[in-house]
Parts: structure tokens; sequence; C-alpha cells
């Protein structure tokens, strides 16, 4: 299943500030109280996973930004 461009950035975005903090795909997953490889399903991009608002909100809260640094700042 192919991903869409705003979900590809959408998941960069939250790979690079993941990384920024020093967390693990494994550990961010387990502080958003997902599955071990939630995180890491998704960063794969081989499954066509995407994040929903609601967890956008979630990973901005544990990665304490804004959901609006998820995000692009023109439409793709």
């Amino acid at each position: 299943m192919a991903i869409a461009e705003i979900d590809k950035y959408i998941i960069e975005r939250v790979r690079e500030r993941r990384i920024e903090v020093g967390y693990s795909q494994a550990h961010l997953s387990f502080l958003v109280n997902k599955a071990n490889g939630y995180i890491g399903s998704h960063e794969s991009h081989k499954q066509g996973k995407h994040y929903t608002i609601r967890m956008l909100n979630e990973l901005a809260k544990v990665l304490e930004c804004s959901p609006r640094d998820f995000l692009p700042e023109n439409p793709l």
C-alpha cells in the first residue's frame, strides 16, 4: 500500500524529533501506550501506516513540542 507524501513528511518529522530527544522507537511506543513495534511500523513505510491527528497530539505531548511541528508549512 502506497503512503501519501503528507504522511511521509509527518512520519519523518516525528522521527527527527524522536531522535533529537534521544528516544528509541520502542521507548516512544511505550510512552504513547502502544505495542513495542508501533513507531517502527510507521517509520518503515512498508505497511502504509500513518498517524492520526489524535496520535500526533499524543506524540507532541511526549516529545514536548507542538503538533504543528510535524506539519509542513505549505500543502504538499
